[in-house]
C-alpha cells in the first residue's frame, strides 16, 4: 500500500515537470531578442526547458531557492531565499527589471513563472526596506492567511509583483506559469508580475488587520498613503500581455488517479482547491472515512481518495517541526485511529524541513505507543515531523523543481 501510495504522488509530480510539458508552449522567436526572466521554485527547469526546445536566441535570468539549481547555458540561475526573501533574490530581482526596462517593441520578455516565485523575485518599492518587507512575510507565514492574502500584501509592498514587471517592458510579454494556488489565476502566482491585480492597499490593509500583524514603520506608511496602486484589470498595458498556465494541481491529481485505476482501485477526485488549518481538514476526511468503513457511502472500498490545495498551519508561540503536509497526517491518524495516506507537497518540501511529506499507516499510532510518543502533544506542539521521522514514514525526494502545490492521498480498503 505503501509503494501505491508514493508511486502515485510521483505520477502527480511528473505531470508537471517542466521538462515533459513546457515545449509545446513556446512562442515564435521575435524579430529582435527574447529576455527569459523566470522565477519560482520551477525556474531553473523551466528555463533550461527553454533552452533545450526554443528555436530562437535568448538570454536571460532564473531566481530559484536554494539547492533547486540547474546547469543552464544561455539562462544565468541565481538561487536564493524562500519563503523569507534575501539580498540575493532583490539584487535578481533588480537586474531583471532593469534589463526589462531596456526591451524594445520588436523584442519578447518570456516571463517562466512558479510557486515561490513571491519570494524569491521580491524586490521592494523603494519606500520600503527589505529587513521590513522580510519581518511581514514572516508574520504572515506564521498568521495562518492564504497564499493570496499574502500576496495581495506583497504586491503593494512590490515594485515588480502585481503586473508591474509586464508594465515596465515595451515589448510584448508572454508569461508560462506553473499554479501553485487554488484557482489558478495568474494574479496569485507568484504575486503576478505579469497580470492585472483586482485587489488594493485597502484590502492590504485589512488583511493585515484580520491576521493581527503589526506592520513595521515604512510599509505601515506606503500602505496608508495608497499612492501608485498596481495596474488593474483593463488597463493597455496587458494589451500585448499573455499569461498562460501549463501546469495544475488537477492535471497532477488525474495522473494519479490513473495509478489507482491501473492498479484496481476507484480513485475518486475531491478538488484541487481545499484550505483550511490543516488539523481540522483531516477532522472532516476522517468524517468520510468512517462513512465508508461503515455504510459503504458515497463510494464502496476500495477507493482513493484524492485531493489538491493548501492548508494552512497556524503557529502561536513556540513551534516543533514539521509542515502542513505531516499535519494533516498526524491530525487524520488521530482521529481515525489509523489508515493508509500520503500528504505531500509537490515541490518536495513541506514547510521548511527537508522531507516533501510522509505516509500514514493503520498502524502509525501503535507503533508510536512502542517509541514512547505521544501522538496527541506532538500535534499541539506541531511537531509532526518528530513524529513520522521516528517511525521512519516521512516522504524524502529533494527539490522537483515544479510545485502545484500540496498532494494527499486516502486508501479505503
Amino acid at each position: 500500500m505503501r509503494g501505491l501510495l508514493e508511486d502515485s504522488f510521483r505520477a502527480a509530480v511528473a505531470a508537471a515537470d517542466p521538462l515533459q510539458i513546457l515545449a509545446p508552449h513556446l512562442p515564435s522567436p521575435p524579430r529582435g531578442r527574447t529576455f527569459v526572466a523566470a522565477a519560482g521554485k520551477a525556474a531553473a527547469s523551466m528555463a533550461l526547458a527553454v533552452e533545450t526546445s526554443y528555436r530562437g536566441e535568448l538570454d536571460g535570468i532564473a531566481i530559484t531557492r536554494y539547492g533547486h539549481g540547474l546547469p543552464t547555458r544561455k539562462v544565468r540561475v541565481v538561487e536564493a531565499g524562500h519563503p523569507v526573501p534575501d539580498a540575493a533574490g532583490e539584487t535578481a530581482a533588480r537586474e531583471i527589471l532593469t534589463r526589462v526596462r531596456d526591451l524594445k517593441e520588436n523584442d519578447l520578455l518570456l516571463a517562466l513563472l512558479s510557486g515561490g516565485g513571491s519570494s524569491l523575485l521580491s524586490l521592494p518599492a523603494p519606500d520600503v526596506p527589505m529587513e521590513e518587507l522580510k519581518a511581514v512575510t514572516r508574520d504572515l507565514l506564521r498568521s495562518g492567511a492564504a497564499i493570496q492574502e499574502m500576496n495581495t500584501v506583497r504586491k503593494h509592498l512590490s515594485a515588480i509583483h502585481g503586473g508591474r514587471l509586464a508594465a515596465a517592458s515595451r515589448a510584448p510579454v508572454m508569461a508560462l506559469i506553473i499554479s501553485d494556488v487554488t484557482g489558478d489565476d495568474p494574479t496569485h502566482i507568484a504575486s503576478g508580475p505579469c497580470a492585472p491585480d483586482p485587489t488594493t492597499y485597502a484590502d492590504a490593509r485589512e488583511i493585515l488587520a484580520r491576521y493581527r500583524v503589526a506592520p513595521p514603520p515604512a510599509v505601515r506608511q506606503r500602505l496608508q498613503r495608497g499612492a501608485d496602486e498596481t495596474p488593474k484589470p483593463g488597463d493597455p498595458v496587458f494589451a500585448r500581455v499573455e499569461n498562460k498556465v501549463i501546469a495544475t494541481a488537477h492535471r497532477s491529481l488525474e495522473a494519479a488517479a490513473g495509478v489507482f485505476k491501473a492498479k484496481g482501485v476507484e480513485p475518486v477526485i475531491l478538488g484541487d482547491t481545499l484550505t483550511g488549518e490543516a488539523c481540522e481538514v483531516a477532522k472532516v476526511f476522517a468524517s468520510v472515512i468512517q462513512e465508508i468503513r461503515r455504510y459503504g457511502r458515497p463510494w464502496k472500498p476500495p477507493v482513493a481518495l484524492i485531493s489538491g490545495g493548501e492548508c494552512t498551519v497556524t503557529i502561536l508561540g513556540e513551534a516543533g517541526r514539521g509542515g502542513r503536509c505531516c499535519e494533516f497526517l498526524l491530525s487524520l491518524g488521530i482521529e481515525t485511529g489509523g489508515v493508509w495516506a500520503v500528504a505531500a507537497d509537490t515541490d518536495g518540501i513541506d514547510g521548511s524541513e527537508d522531507n516533501a511529506g510522509a505516509v500514514l499507516a493503520p498502524d502509525s499510532l501503535e507503533r508510536a505507543v512502542r517509541e514512547k510518543l505521544s501522538a496527541k502533544n506532538l500535534l499541539a506542539g506541531h511537531d509532526s515531523y518528530g513524529f513520522f521521522s521516528a517511525l521512519g514514514d516521512l516522504v524524502v525526494t529533494g527539490p522537483t523543481r515544479t510545485n502545484v502545490n500540496d498532494y494527499r492521498a486516502i486508501l479505503v480498503i
